[in-house]
């Protein structure tokens, strides 16, 4: 297959208009909304502040025109060349990578330039890319001595922005290079914080070097299960060639990279599920970054034929510009029609009480205020269950942390004999060996208890899944009866009969907190990737809980790996003698001291910890309540402030009832034609041309369809 590289630099070209494009769109329903709310005599404000905060935040969002790529990749993966190939240029040096030390972001900018941002309270740094590659660069054989160390090339540098004039950057192209996988648990930990706001993770494997353990555990630990779309780079497959007897054996070749694509295929399938479909063809790449680095700098860009690239950038493109961008361009719909129905619903409550004096008003106003109170009880009762759930759900987690830890000692001897260095006894005899020995120990045992912690979290995301999942159903049941009490407040207030809405779909027919709090409206909070359930698009709680891991096992590992919990193990080696000694009973002897004081420092551990877990996981539940309640008041502050402004006005002065009726129903057609122009948008990206429909009273019908239901409408109607 061959694809050029400007083809996917067009593609994302164009995606970055329509997202600009539907921007633009929200953006003009909310000066349209603000500019009403804000306009002298008239009836007053219609209570529409919530909407026009919506509509500007998910405009700003889609305004960013950024495409976020996070490439992760052992040392020595062809990570450097693989990103030189991507963008074309042979811009990061592949001998020595200074990216393999500090977590860079590559992204625009006019001239080449770096500037290095530090963890503690220094400002950021700018430096020439010269200079970059000079004090940040480190040897291989220096990054192998700190990962065995435990230590980090750069302690005080958080992470590094490159900014480089590349045509693919300019695009709105930013990629993030992580360290090798192999580095210590607080850069993993740095390189984690970025995943969730990755559109895509690369994750890049050497076909020479086939998924080691190091690669299986990082997946294993921070990949899986966490809904993260990740596209596996099989590198260097020209290499299986290269290395075989007779490279022109056509059947030796065949043989050989069949026998790779078996490994990583047994290897990968479980990576490459989602909803229980295998997309292990869809994400899996046997690509030759060399050779098309190589092709691409000669300025051929359609002969990538046989490296990999060609393929690969037509997955990445559909992923970006199509199903990613689809979902961002969804959620724009839903708000659009959402802000319409909002809108709609305010006129039609405000024009029926314009022919009303004051004392009539007051007395409708009086009328409600049972329905008014029935709708704080509504919010009051769905914040006491949040609050019970959310607490259960903590105490339940947090006992299964403690059983965790207090069994942690029981397969310690089996489960830890696959991270243990190499004990050499008369190395173990010399004080620098054996401080380099008791470093390599203490670095295998953060390892193993990251581990384990990490696979008992993936347990506790699924007992919160599921408390959310459980949340969601009760926000709809709440929402079902919040919607029937403001159809009867409507009715009270206007004197006709609400019709009951059994056609919308559910999209349109809860109201707008209520669709808040299930996820559906993951766009306002920067998060589009998140659209099923709520906890995914809200505040991001995974991520806190993998914060969560991390901290814990650094914890923990610095409570039992202290020099009173390396001494029983130096007394044990040393006890055993010259004569008796060997490799075999070293490891045991060490195996079953180190069992022996985690029995003794568990219980203690475990309670300490517990109290850190329980706050994390009531914390996510405190979050979500919050911003819930926050919704569900300013729903409420808003309909009492449409009265409230309706009187204000009147007390004030005379309205103008026809005019004002008049402009109110120009700012409903106004709003509407706005809501169907992004739908109309919407069904150009897709493909699909749907009849227009003409008359005023058949838009209305169309517009509170479900996208489903619009196609048989318009269908009837034509």
């Amino acid at each position: 297959m061959s694809y050029k590289a400007d083809s996917f630099i067009q593609d994302l070209d164009q995606v970055a208009k329509t997202r600009q494009e539907f921007a633009g769109y929200l953006a003009t329903m909310a000066t349209t909304l603000d500019d009403s709310e804000q306009l002298d005599n008239t009836s007053g404000q219609l209570g529409l502040g919530p909407v026009i905060a919506d509509l500007t935040t998910a405009s700003q969002n889609l305004s960013s025109e950024v495409f976020r790529l996070l490439v992760l990749g052992d040392m020595k993966r062809g990570k450097s060349t693989f990103l030189n190939a991507l963008m074309g240029e042979n811009l990061l040096p592949t001998d020595v990578n200074p990216c393999t030390a500090v977590l860079t972001i590559l992204r625009y900018g006019p001239e080449k330039r770096v500037t290095v941002h530090f963890n503690d309270e220094r400002s950021p740094e700018t430096l020439s890319f010269d200079a970059f590659k000079e004090r940040y660069t480190i040897r291989p054989d220096q990054a192998k001595k700190l990962e065995d160390e435990g230590t980090l090339a750069f302690p005080a540098v958080a992470y590094a922005v490159v900014e480089y004039p590349l045509t693919l950057l300019e695009k709105g192209v930013e990629i993030v290079d992580s360290p090798g996988l192999n580095d210590t648990e607080a850069r993993n930990q740095l390189t984690l914080n970025y995943v969730n706001s990755c559109h895509a993770i690369l994750f890049v494997l050497s076909a020479t070097q086939q998924f080691t353990l190091g690669e299986q555990r990082y997946l294993d630990n921070y990949i899986k299960d966490r809904g993260l779309t990740t596209f596996f780079l099989i590198n260097a497959w020209d290499e299986i060639q290269n290395r075989l007897v007779d490279p022109e054996d056509a059947t030796e070749l065949r043989e050989a990279e069949d026998r790779v694509r078996q490994v990583f295929r047994t290897n990968l399938e479980p990576y490459c599920q989602l909803d229980g479909e295998d997309l292990y063809s869809d994400r899996t790449f046997e690509v030759s970054s060399l050779q098309a680095l190589r092709q691409r700098l000669k300025g051929d860009e359609g002969s990538l034929e046989g490296t990999g690239f060609g393929e690969f950038m037509q997955a990445l493109t559909t992923f970006l510009t199509k199903e990613r961008a689809i979902a961002e361009l969804r959620q724009a719909k839903i708000l659009a029609r959402q802000a319409y129905r909002t809108t709609h619903d305010a006129i039609e409550r405000r024009i029926p009480l314009l022919s009303h004096n004051i004392d009539e008003l007051r007395e409708k106003i009086w009328s409600v205020q049972p329905e008014f109170d029935q709708l704080v009880d509504i919010r009051d009762q769905f914040k006491d269950e949040i609050r019970v759930i959310g607490e259960r759900k903590a105490g339940d987690i947090t006992t299964s942390f403690r059983d965790f830890l207090a069994n942690l000692d029981q397969t310690f001897e089996e489960d830890f004999v696959r991270y243990q260095p190499e004990l050499k006894f008369l190395d173990f005899l010399r004080k620098q060996k054996r401080e380099e020995f008791e470093a390599a120990l203490k670095q295998a045992f953060e390892r193993y208890l990251t581990d384990k912690i990490a696979l008992w979290s993936k347990d506790a995301q699924r007992d919160i899944d599921q408390a959310f999942i459980e949340l969601a159903h009760t926000a709809f049941k709440h929402g079902e009866s919040y919607s029937h009490l403001t159809d009867q407040i409507n009715q009270k207030l206007t004197g006709q009969r609400v019709a009951p809405r059994t056609h919308l779909s559910p999209e349109d027919s809860s109201p707008g907190w209520a669709k808040w709090a299930v996820g559906l409206y993951a766009l306002t909070t920067g998060d589009v990737g998140a659209i099923a359930m709520a906890g995914t698009g809200l505040f991001n709680w995974r991520q806190v809980l993998m914060n969560l891991v991390g901290a814990t096992a650094i914890t923990i590992t610095f409570a039992l790996l202290t020099d009173i919990f390396l001494g029983p193990i130096g007394m044990a080696l040393a006890g055993l003698g010259l004569s008796s000694w060997t490799a075999e009973q070293a490891r045991r002897k060490v195996l079953a001291t180190m069992k022996a004081e985690l029995s003794n420092s568990l219980p203690q551990v475990a309670q300490e910890q517990s109290f850190v877990v329980y706050q994390v996981v009531k914390e996510c539940f405190e979050t979500y309540q919050q911003d819930v309640v926050k919704r569900m008041n300013e729903d409420i502050t808003a309909r009492k402030t449409e009265l409230s402004e309706l009187i204000k006005q009147k007390e004030s002065r005379e309205i103008d009832r026809e005019a004002e009726t008049q402009r109110l129903n120009q700012l409903d057609d106004l709003v509407l034609a706005q809501s169907h122009q992004v739908e109309d948008a919407y069904d150009q990206v897709l493909g699909i041309h749907l009849p227009e429909v003409n008359t005023a009273a058949e838009d209305d019908t169309l517009m509170e369809a479900s996208p489903a239901e619009q196609a048989v409408l318009t269908a009837a109607a034509v």
